[in-house]
């Protein structure tokens, strides 16, 4: 597809390998951009840990336009999803997108990608934020983790084929689709059981696409409370991230900022048995290695 005039005037591809936003350690009013000092530091354990994260500063205030890199360095105070609310807008969902994942829950592999959306008010920031366990989820016992790979758009994409998706794809970082699955199973839409605040955590950091040239290579694990649930490679996707972008740009235009979110493997609690719900306290990684890293989640329930 030929480039519109829109997507001709927008600027160049920002250049970095890995990105993080953040909230700088020497001043909590103020919102950074910066790339690890430590090229292959896993950032979001890091943190976890208490360890200091050297990172160096970015002269943009956005992943989409970051700017420079300076000679500037900060410690990361608090770590904040690579993206902001206004920016994700609407984020894209694939569901059912792993062979593993489809035999456990007894489906039958789907034809084409089943697409559900969750709102901008479901990003969450990585630890220390909490996501929140909604009453109703809580009441049902039936809060659920979804290990996943989110796709960031980097220009606006529409109609855009396989052959051509990865044009348009500006990085990759780690998400998790909670779920509540009760309300998910008695309604044909899963957008009320899959978009409640908080219930799409992203980070740890943002690796540009130039860093992954095959996510399918890429390995994920979901590990609740340190116990290893889920672990697959990506190599395991019924639909590819071609296929997946191209899909979600048929007919609808895709603006820069839009996450996409991949599916996730075998291992979620509700297919096991017995059944492993998320409860309070719970702490949640979703690991994505190499390049990506971490993303560490405490749940909370709603008072």
């Amino acid at each position: 597809m030929a480039p519109s005039a829109h997507q001709g005037n927008q600027p160049s591809r920002p250049q970095f390998s890995r990105i993080v936003r953040f909230i700088p350690a020497s001043d909590s009013n103020s919102i950074l951009l910066g790339e690890p000092v430590e090229q292959d530091l896993d950032v979001g354990a890091a943190l976890y840990d208490g360890k200091d994260v050297t990172v160096q500063v970015f002269t943009g205030q956005s992943v989409l336009d970051p700017g420079s890199l300076t000679e500037r360095t900060e410690s990361i105070g608090k770590l904040l999803s690579p993206l902001s609310r206004e920016e994700v807008g609407t984020i894209r969902c694939i569901g059912l997108n792993y062979k593993q994942h489809a035999e456990e829950v007894k489906f039958p592999i789907p034809s084409e990608p089943t697409l559900f959306l969750k709102p901008s008010t479901a990003l969450a920031d990585p630890h220390p934020a909490p996501t929140i366990i909604p009453k109703f989820t809580i009441q049902d016992d039936c809060a659920d983790y979804e290990a996943e790979l989110a796709v960031v758009i980097g220009k606006e994409c529409k109609n855009v084929s396989e052959a051509d998706a990865m044009d348009y794809v500006l990085g990759y970082t780690a998400a998790n689709d909670v779920s509540s699955r009760k309300s998910q199973f008695s309604q044909t839409q899963w957008c009320f059981s899959k978009g409640f605040d908080g219930s799409c955590p992203l980070g740890p950091v943002l690796v540009s696409k130039a860093a992954v040239p095959d996510p399918s290579k890429l390995k994920l694990r979901g590990l609740k409370n340190g116990k290893v649930l889920q672990e697959c490679g990506l190599d395991d996707l019924i639909f590819s991230v071609e296929k997946v972008v191209s899909f979600c740009s048929q007919g609808t235009t895709l603006p820069p900022g839009t996450v996409i979110i991949t599916g996730t493997p075998a291992g979620v609690g509700v297919g096991r048995k017995p059944q492993e719900f998320l409860r309070h306290g719970d702490r949640f990684a979703v690991e994505i290695l190499p390049y990506i890293g971490t993303l560490i989640t405490e749940f909370v329930n709603e008072t």
